[in-house]
């Protein structure tokens, strides 16, 4: 899990932006790894030589633009040694001769690397600052100590190192000679990284990857030369790289081995079923009607703006600006929480048995919507009948049906009413703010939060608050693999692929509004369901895509309720989220019947039209109860370095 933190000045901090780092326990051969660095590291960075020639051309507007370039080429030179080793200064004759797991890496001199150092210490005060000379100044000071000193080319480097037996084998390699080591070299500890505050979120995200860039070097870098095998003395200091952790180890374990990856089954060409599915008519289907008898809402109690998400800007990231994600998205701010997905859950849960006035007793299943779970043992769903007091009910599980999870649990309460003719306690619950890792397109949309709904049984001569059901799942293994997590091709983080997330979206929408526009209205009125909507509440997937989607399927953006701007997309909490604010914010007064579609990863989908009264809704205000309390104000100042040393360093 990849949780976020709040620094000392009360800010968003994502350490899986800033540090990268790779799981290894998902590589299998060194093609996979080659895919992954390809993709991180070598697929935006500029060479050396890219850079000179854009020098030469006048191709920097400024000084940011030269100075990302520079970081993005030094990430990209040490693109093995950050994500596998660690770099430690040794005396020669101290080194083992013997040891399987000590390395020392084979270094080509950097052809031309004097002009090219040259050319950006010429180029970088000829250009303009684009946002503030003084912080953009020392931000380069720090990344120029790196790029003036580098000594070695990087085109060619192997991510399996040689050992120290291998290196000796050619008298002719070439590794790092330090003449001297001083193990109290001034380096950024972790909470200096992390307390970095800059007024514009570019430069305090590109601040910390120089600072992360300085520790990759932790010696006199002006010193430092390319020796010889056959050159070096029992008082020199070379670089060891000592595997980062175990599952490194592993990874070089099975390559050693020989371990091939296993082969994924290619699957099958996807068919239509021989005849639609309809849309479960609730009043016909069953004889207990089911009542809402209550929706409640647990919003994260962390504000993630779009600022915030820039100046976290992971290495890999194309540059992007707070306004783009906004006219990309839709959404300006989402909302995290502090809490575990567990503690979510169950607050919202208690909070809907205090709104319906039910007690542990009455309740007669639990579903519990979320594809954000790590929990399998119990179940989620059981936990909470635990921690409810829920001595026995006919049922509780956890059914992962992502964005589509509202409709879904609500198709199965009602189903579960007519077994039990007991309230059915739905939870929708999602954290994905730990599950992001440093994946844009997630990291731009994905929210946490938490509503829960009883689903009652109707009073003697009361009609259903639900008109019509539906869920459907599945399509082409292009789409049922739109969005996935965990990935190991992303580090096990949650991925999003755009394009297929767009087509199933689009065909379940279009899908859907032909469905309910062919249904008769309910109670007997004139026209069709469609005819008979008061408002559209649809999972919050991209305000963008929707509304364009929407426009295809023949609806016009007043006919939609978002609130995707300032909650992001919680998945299965998305829609009753939304429901909830829309009472909160006014947009709904009155009982009215709403179209509710979600839609989602696993080619999930299903939609509920429903009648939603305001007074079963819970509501709370924007800063809601629970709401953790902000972060104390402390002085404006810039966080004080790991030493003074430091700072000396690049005045």
């Amino acid at each position: 899990m990849n949780a976020f933190v709040l620094n000392r000045h009360g800010r968003l901090v994502f350490p899986s932006s800033i540090m990268p780092q790779l799981d290894f326990s998902t590589m299998e051969s060194l093609d996979q790894l080659d895919t992954v660095i390809r993709r991180d590291f070598e697929t935006k960075a500029p060479s050396g030589t890219d850079i000179l020639e854009r020098i030469r051309t006048s191709g920097y507007d400024d000084r940011y633009a030269l100075m990302r370039d520079i970081a993005l080429n030094l990430f990209w030179a040490n693109r093995f040694s950050i994500t596998m080793y660690d770099k430690r200064p040794t005396r020669w004759a101290d080194l083992p001769r013997t040891r399987s797991d000590v390395f020392l890496p084979v270094l080509e001199p950097w052809e031309d690397g004097e002009t090219k150092v040259a050319a950006v210490e010429q180029a970088y005060p000829t250009l303009p600052a684009r946002w503030d000379a003084e912080v953009e100044d020392r931000v380069f000071d720090v990344l120029f100590d790196v790029f003036g000193n580098r000594r070695n080319h990087a085109t060619t480097l192997p991510a399996v190192k040689p050992t120290v037996a291998e290196f000796l084998a050619e008298p002719g390699n070439l590794t790092f000679r330090l003449p001297r080591y001083d193990p109290d070299y001034p380096v950024y500890e972790y909470d200096d990284i992390l307390d970095c505050r800059e007024d514009v979120p570019e430069l305090e995200a590109l601040h910390r990857w120089a600072m992360v860039l300085h520790n990759q070097y932790p010696w006199d870098r002006a010193v430092v030369e390319l020796a010889r095998a056959d050159q070096l003395s029992d008082d020199d200091y070379v670089v060891a790289f000592h595997p980062r952790d175990r599952e490194v180890r592993d990874f070089l374990r099975r390559l050693a081995a020989g371990a091939t990856p296993r082969q994924a089954p290619a699957p099958r060409e996807s068919r239509q079923p021989v005849r639609p599915f309809p849309a479960v008519d609730v009043r016909r289907a069953f004889t207990v009607m089911p009542r809402l008898e209550c929706l409640v809402a647990v919003h994260g109690d962390q504000v993630c703006t779009n600022d915030d998400v820039v100046r976290n800007s992971a290495y890999n990231w194309s540059p992007m600006s707070a306004a783009e994600i906004q006219e990309k998205t839709g959404v300006e701010e989402r909302r995290y929480t502090s809490l575990s997905l567990e503690e979510l859950a169950l607050q919202a849960a208690e909070a809907a048995l205090d709104k319906a006035g039910r007690g542990p007793e009455e309740i007669g299943g639990v579903v519990v919507c979320t594809c954000t779970s790590s929990r399998l043992i119990p179940s989620l769903a059981t936990y909470i009948c635990g921690q409810l007091g829920i001595h026995q009910t006919h049922a509780a599980y956890d059914l992962v049906a992502a964005c589509a999870g509202m409709p879904y649990g609500l198709a199965e309460a009602v189903r579960l009413l007519q077994e039990v003719e007991r309230p059915v306690l739905v939870v929708c619950a999602e954290k994905f703010s730990d599950k992001i890792g440093n994946v844009r397109p997630s990291r731009m949309l994905f929210a946490d939060g938490a509503a829960a709904m009883i689903v009652g049984v109707a009073g003697e001569g009361q009609g259903s608050d639900f008109d019509y059901l539906q869920t459907y799942a599945s399509g082409p293994a292009s789409e049922v693999n739109s969005i996935i997590w965990p990935n190991p091709e992303f580090d096990n983080n949650i991925t999003v692929f755009g394009p297929q997330v767009k087509a199933l979206a689009g065909r379940y929408l279009a899908q859907m509004i032909e469905e309910i526009g062919a249904l008769p209205a309910p109670d007997g009125a004139a026209g069709s369901v469609l005819d008979s909507i008061d408002l559209i509440v649809p999972h919050q997937a991209n305000k963008t895509m929707v509304l364009q989607l929407a426009e295809r399927a023949g609806l016009s953006a007043d006919q939609l309720y978002f609130n995707i701007e300032t909650t992001g997309n919680a998945s299965s909490a998305s829609i009753p989220l939304a429901i909830h604010d829309a009472v909160r914010d006014g947009v709904i007064t009155a009982p009215v019947r709403v179209f509710a579609p979600g839609f989602g990863a696993g080619a999930v989908a299903g939609y509920a039209v429903m009648r939603v009264d305001p007074a079963v809704v819970d509501v709370q205000d924007a800063h809601a109860a629970g709401v953790a309390a902000e972060a104390p104000a402390l002085p404006d100042t810039e966080p004080q370095p790991a030493s003074e040393q430091l700072r000396e360093a690049f005045t």
